[in-house]
C-alpha cells in the first residue's frame, strides 16, 4: 500500500468500518510530529477495535524503553484474550539511521532550550541508539571526527556534559540491539506469518525512508505521514496554520465552544506551531468562557500569553529593529511570565553571537559578500559557496531564506559594536549574580544603553 498523508487516513477508516478490511493489514507506521502522529493512530486504533466482532486489547509500549525483541515475541504468539490485538509502539527506533541524526539533535537542543528535560531525555535515548556507542563512552569525549563517523553530522559546539549527565539519569538507557538487525526480523517474521488477530501499531518523529524496514510497511501494510514543514516559507506557514486550526475546531467542538476568527488568529500567533500547547490553550479558554459558547479576543488576552520561544523571538526582534518601547514591554512580560534574566541574557547572548559570526564571514575575502543582494542570490551562490569553506557549519544550517534575514541583520552592525554589547552582557550578568540591584532594573539598563549606541563603529 502506497503511503498515505495524514488527512487522507479518515477515508480509509471510514472505509474500513464499513468492510471490516482491518484484519488484512497487520502492520502500520506513522511518522512526523508527535502530537499529529498519537490522534491520528488513536483513530485507527478506535476503527480496528470497532470492527472486531469482540472487544480487542491494546498494548501500549513506549519505544525510548523498549526491548524491541520482547515486543516481536509477544506478536508472533497467539493470544487468550479475545478480538483484536493492538500492539502499539510509540517513538519506535527501528526506523533510525545517521540521515536522522542531525533532526534528532535539533529536537534535543529545542527542548533544551524550552527547559523540557523530559523530552530533552527522550530526545537523547533515541539519538544515542543511533551511535551504537561502547558502554560508559560520554558524548563530550567524543572528537569531532567520531562525531561525524557516528552520528553523521557536525559535532555542536559547547560544552556536552549536560547530555551525559542527562543520560546518566536516564531510565532504560541501556545499550539495545541494533536496529537494523531487529528491523530485519520484524520483517522475516511478518512474511511468514503472524497471528491473524495481532496488529503492530508504529510511530516515530523521524525515519530514514530509505531503509528497507520502511519500504516493507508499504507495500505490506500502511504508511502515513503526519510530518508538517516547519519552514518559514509561506506554503510551510499556510501549512502550520490549517493544522493548529483543525486542532482547535476538533477540539472546541467536543466542548461545544466557538472562537472568533480574529482570536483564532491571534491563538496562532501567541502560541506558535506547537500543537500540544494549542489544544490545551484552547480548552482552557472553553472552561474559562463558561456558560458563553463563544471565546473571544478579550479571553484570549485575559488568560493566554506567548510561548517562551515565540517570546524570546520577538525580543530579539523588536532589539535587531531599535523599536526600544517594544522590547521594553516585551522584556517586562517575559519576567511576568516566570522567566528568570539569566534565560533573557543566554538568549541575547547567542543572538549577538550569531550576528558577529555572520559580520565576520561578511568581512572575508571569499566568498564575497556584496550588501542588497536578494535572497535568490544569497541561496544560490553566496551560501553554497560558505558551506565549502565548512567553517562554523552549525551557524549555517537552517532554512536559506531565515540565514539571507539573519546576514541582512548582521551588515548593519559592525563587529566592535557587537563585541561592546557582549561586554555589556557580560557586566549585566555580573550584576544580576553577584549584587542586590533588581533584575529587571539591570535588564532595562542593559538594553537602554545598548539600543541608544551607534550600531556601527570604524
Amino acid at each position: 500500500m502506497a503511503l498515505i498523508k495524514r488527512t487522507e487516513l479518515p477515508a480509509f477508516v471510514k472505509e474500513m468500518g464499513q468492510t471490516k478490511d482491518a484484519k488484512k493489514k497487520q502492520i502500520f507506521l506513522f511518522f512526523g510530529e508527535r502530537f499529529l502522529c498519537r490522534e491520528a493512530v488513536d483513530s485507527l486504533q478506535k476503527a480496528l477495535l470497532a470492527t472486531a466482532d469482540e472487544h480487542g486489547t491494546v498494548n501500549s509500549v513506549d519505544g525510548d524503553s523498549e526491548d524491541a525483541a520482547k515486543t516481536l515475541g509477544q506478536i508472533l504468539n497467539f493470544s487468550l484474550l479475545p478480538g483484536t490485538q493492538v500492539f502499539r509502539v510509540t517513538d519506535s527506533r527501528l526506523f533510525h539511521s545517521k540521515n536522522v541524526g542531525s533532526a534528532i539533535w535539533s529536537r534535543i537542543e529545542q527542548a533544551k532550550s524550552g527547559g523540557k528535560e523530559t523530552s530533552c531525555r527522550r530526545q537523547l535515548r533515541s539519538f544515542i541508539a543511533l551511535g551504537d556507542l561502547d558502554d560508559g563512552e560520554q558524548l563530550a569525549d567524543l572528537s569531532a571526527q567520531q562525531w561525524q563517523a557516528v552520528f553523521g553530522f557536525s559535532k555542536p559546539t559547547g560544552n556536552l556534559s549536560w547530555a551525559d549527565e542527562l543520560l546518566a539519569v536516564a531510565a532504560g538507557s541501556k545499550k539495545k540491539v541494533g536496529a537494523t538487525d531487529l528491523a530485519t526480523r520484524y520483517m522475516e517474521a511478518f512474511k511468514k506469518g503472524v497471528p491473524p488477530n495481532n496488529v503492530l501499531i508504529l510511530s516515530a518523529e523521524s525515519v530514514d525512508k530509505r531503509k528497507q524496514f520502511f519500504k516493507f510497511i508499504k507495500e505490506e501494510g500502511m504508511v502515513v505521514d503526519c510530518s508538517v514543514d516547519s519552514g518559514a516559507s509561506a506554503a510551510a506557514q499556510k501549512g502550520q496554520k490549517e493544522v493548529l486550526q483543525e486542532m482547535v475546531l476538533k477540539a472546541l467542538s467536543g466542548l461545544k465552544k466557538k472562537i472568533q476568527p480574529r482570536a483564532l488568529d491571534s491563538l496562532f500567533e501567541r502560541v506558535g506551531f506547537h500543537p500540544v500547547a494549542v489544544v490545551m490553550e484552547a480548552e482552557k479558554l472553553a472552561l474559562y468562557i463558561g456558560d458563553r459558547d463563544t471565546i473571544t479576543v478579550q479571553d484570549l488576552d485575559d488568560m493566554v500569553g506567548r510561548t517562551r520561544e515565540d517570546a524570546l523571538f520577538e525580543l530579539t526582534d523588536a532589539f535587531g529593529k531599535r523599536q526600544g518601547a517594544r522590547a521594553l514591554v516585551l522584556l517586562h512580560r517575559l519576567q511576568d511570565n516566570g522567566m528568570h534574566a539569566l534565560q533573557i541574557l543566554a538568549t541575547m547572548r547567542n543572538y549577538l553571537r550569531k550576528l558577529l559570526v555572520f559580520k565576520s564571514l561578511q568581512m572575508q575575502a571569499e566568498p564575497i559578500y556584496r550588501a542588497g543582494m536578494n535572497a535568490g542570490q544569497f541561496q544560490k551562490e553566496y551560501l553554497p559557496a560558505l558551506k565549502k569553506r565548512e567553517e562554523w557549519t552549525d551557524m549555517l544550517k537552517g532554512h536559506p531564506y531565515a540565514l539571507y534575514m539573519s546576514f541582512s541583520k548582521a551588515q548593519e552592525f559592525s563587529c566592535a559594536v557587537l563585541k561592546e554589547w557582549l561586554g555589556l552582557l557580560l557586566q549585566a550578568e555580573f550584576r544580576l549574580k553577584g549584587s542586590s540591584l533588581a533584575a529587571d532594573l539591570v535588564l532595562e539598563e542593559l538594553f537602554l544603553t545598548m539600543l541608544a549606541a551607534k550600531r556601527q563603529q570604524h
